[in-house]
């Protein structure tokens, strides 16, 4: 079992940055991939990043590359989303979410374990 609990969402203008973090309990973290997906209000969840326990390798939308940076600190059993250069479309709640699956998956039912998720909010 993992429990996810993510923090650091917030209220930001159109070029700034955010930093999520996604706090996991259980001893084997370091054996999960873990994903961040978005939901915006009215539209399905969407996949934004991932980064393998295996390898560590990452795996980005298309829409957020280059501005996004997944990581993970096993030591402290935390995932973080550097987000930089935020658009008032990437607006949206925010989930945390697990697998046991070794490389990155953009599909959100190959997610076993899922947070509460925390809004992200872009002004124009």
């Amino acid at each position: 079992q993992v429990q996810l609990v993510e923090s650091g969402g917030g209220l930001v203008q159109a070029g700034g940055s955010l930093r999520l973090s996604c706090a996991a309990s259980g001893r084997t973290f370091s054996s999960y991939t873990m994903g961040w997906f978005r939901q915006a209000p009215g539209k399905e969840r969407e996949f934004v990043a991932a980064i393998s326990w295996s390898s560590g390798s990452t795996y980005y939308a298309d829409s957020v590359k280059g501005r996004f940076t997944i990581s993970r600190d096993d030591a402290k059993n935390t995932v973080y989303l550097q987000m930089n250069s935020l658009k008032p479309e990437d607006t949206a709640l925010y989930y945390c979410a697990a697998t046991n699956i070794p490389v990155p998956t953009t599909l959100p039912h190959q997610y076993a374990y899922w947070g509460q998720g925390t809004q992200v909010t872009v002004s124009s």
